[in-house]
């Protein structure tokens, strides 16, 4: 069971490893520095993933830090998608003219 949480600790590292490395190839793509959402998706992803194993190991400082990280990034998609669905009415509203 112990192999099992090893693997989801190191998965979640894995998320967030793989978080910096879409962000530098995107930015690198585009010439500037760029945060795709898909930052964010991997952030969170890990987050929870690290969380749960800090959980299984009970590991209050390592709980603290995971938990609160969370609550950044779901956030920040909701600012994403607060974003876009603006854009989506004003570009509705503008064709409708």
């Amino acid at each position: 069971m112990i192999n099992v949480w090893i693997g989801i600790g190191l998965l979640g590292q894995l998320c967030f490893f793989l978080r910096f490395l879409l962000q530098w190839i995107v930015s690198e793509k585009r010439g500037e520095s760029i945060v795709p959402i898909q930052f964010w998706y991997l952030s969170l992803a890990g987050s929870m993933l690290v969380l749960a194993y800090a959980i299984y190991r009970q590991d209050p400082v390592f709980i603290l830090g995971q938990s609160m990280g969370s609550i950044v990034y779901i956030r920040n998609l909701a600012l994403i998608y607060r974003k876009r669905r603006l854009l989506l009415a004003r570009k509705l509203s503008d064709e409708s003219f």
